[in-house]
């Protein structure tokens, strides 16, 4: 039975009562607060509906995921990353950065970034719960991608381009400069090739809720998640490589 959040409470029903279908549909109602959202993410959920919808709230089995250090960079991409005149910064344009994704999803397939999930996680990265890496050429903001943190998880929420692998970078710049950090996980939610291609596995969900729950012993210092420049040096495409 799918539960109805009541707006009274912050409690979530156990992820193990989420539905097989559509995989990982848990709840619904509720509302976008702040404090709603960072009950969700603490506890393996995450929201995704489009306008007109109530709010659903969703923890899939088996979960997406990135483990820093294994992100395949094929030779062609280490050799554009050297070549290219991209530059990369963290936090330094979030509210571009989601607008984008929301822009260039809704030209594709239509978005679930609505107005009401721009605010909510405006007010998020505000708070310092929410962070964004940027891709630049020439000035102009070419790609990114943008999610919540959790002690030592990056739960990602969405990524654009408007350059060719200007997504791919920002993940690798992601990857390089808060790994370093202590990152130890990078939630990508629910699959896809795109993502297979680039080292994504799939976690079982009690494995990923065991693995969320460990890193929030961890915190990344504040320093890494100041506004600034992020160097993508030789280290940072020295990862597996086919």
């Amino acid at each position: 039975m799918l539960s109805q959040l009541s707006p009274l409470s912050l409690d979530f029903p156990p992820v193990e009562n989420s539905l097989v279908d559509p995989n990982g549909l848990l709840a619904f109602g509720g509302d976008l607060s702040t404090p709603r959202l960072i009950a969700a993410y603490e506890h393996g959920i995450f929201p995704w509906f489009c306008d007109g919808e109530p709010i659903m709230w969703w923890s899939p089995n088996p979960r997406t995921v990135f483990l820093p250090g294994q992100l395949h960079v094929s030779r062609s991409l280490k050799k554009f990353v050297r070549k290219t005149t991209f530059s990369y910064s963290i936090n330094q344009a979030f509210e571009e950065v989601i607008q984008a994704c929301a822009e260039v999803h809704e030209e594709k397939t239509g978005t679930w970034i609505t107005e009401e999930m721009i605010n909510a996680y405006v007010e998020l990265h505000q708070l310092g719960k929410a962070h964004s890496v940027e891709v630049w050429q020439d000035n102009e903001l070419v790609g990114g991608l943008y999610g919540v943190l959790v002690g030592s998880t990056f739960c990602g929420e969405s990524m654009f381009h408007k350059a060719t692998n200007a997504s791919k970078c920002a993940l690798l710049a992601l990857e390089t400069h808060l790994s370093p950090a202590g990152l130890k996980l990078i939630d990508c939610q629910v699959p896809n090739e795109h993502l297979y291609s680039l080292g994504a596995i799939d976690l079982p969900r009690h494995q990923y809720i065991q693995q969320l729950n460990l890193g929030k012993a961890t915190q990344i210092l504040n320093r890494f998640l100041a506004p600034q420049a992020i160097m993508m040096n030789e280290l940072a495409i020295s990862t597996e490589t086919r």
